[in-house]
């Protein structure tokens, strides 16, 4: 668990569960980060840089692009296909753990995208500034499984970050979401819908195969290598 220890007067108090940076950054992935996280941001998003939790400007961003989130994108695989694939797209990707915000500023750099935005943080500090009904889609790739079940309170399939998503979601739009653990699979078939959401599927079989344009990730390779089956779930904000 990590603690801020600045914690900014008037901002709810956030436990936040995971890794924020792993093993030491090659210098290139320092220069990355100081030269071109800064002007990837979508606004200010931390209740330091903005304590009033005004709304960002998502015209000014993108223009009248619709505007898709990643959360938690892992080292950018995925976020950086849909942004090639998807031009006339704007994409917001969330993460906390520094590393693999690196990893994203070089896949960036050598894709060449022009409309994607970085928030290298706890997603709801974005969820705060979002205006509502701002999404038509976000996506959950592989999120932490946290297999004990003393931790499932920690998962993102839960009120305290299903509910302000629902919130930025337009109606229509759609929530996908990709995990290799059967328990969140069950669990998200629970709660997502709670929080005013339909599931596209009917039956198991509508979660074996990928959806189209699906890139794979390092998380689902390695949860194939290990003998793990993927689940793809789509759901639509009613």
């Amino acid at each position: 668990m990590t603690k801020d220890s600045s914690h900014p007067s008037g901002a709810p108090w956030r436990n936040f569960y995971g890794r924020l940076k792993g093993k030491s950054l090659r210098p290139s992935q320092q220069a990355y980060l100081a030269e071109d996280l800064a002007k990837l941001s979508p606004g200010p998003v931390t209740w330091e840089d903005n304590p009033d939790r005004a709304p960002l400007d998502l015209a000014a961003l993108f223009g009248d692009r619709p505007v898709w989130l990643e959360i938690g994108f892992g080292g950018g695989e995925h976020l950086v296909h849909q942004a090639t694939l998807n031009p006339d797209i704007g994409i917001i990707g969330c993460e906390p753990y520094i590393n693999g915000v690196a990893m994203l500023l070089g896949k960036i750099r050598k894709a060449e995208v022009s409309n994607l935005a970085i928030h290298p943080g706890d997603v709801r500090d974005l969820f705060d500034v979002l205006p509502a009904a701002a999404l038509s889609r976000a996506y959950l790739l592989y999120p932490d499984p946290w297999p004990k079940k003393r931790h499932h309170r920690r998962r993102f399939v839960t009120p305290d970050y299903l509910a302000p998503l629902a919130r930025v979601l337009a109606p229509g739009a759609e929530l996908r979401v990709a995990t290799d653990i059967p328990d969140y699979v069950r669990q998200t078939l629970e709660e997502v819908p709670r929080q005013g959401f339909e599931w596209l599927g009917e039956s198991a079989s509508d979660w074996r195969d990928p959806w189209e344009t699906w890139e794979s990730t390092r998380y689902e390779s390695k949860a194939l290598r290990e003998g793990r089956t993927p689940h793809y779930l789509r759901f639509r904000r009613l």
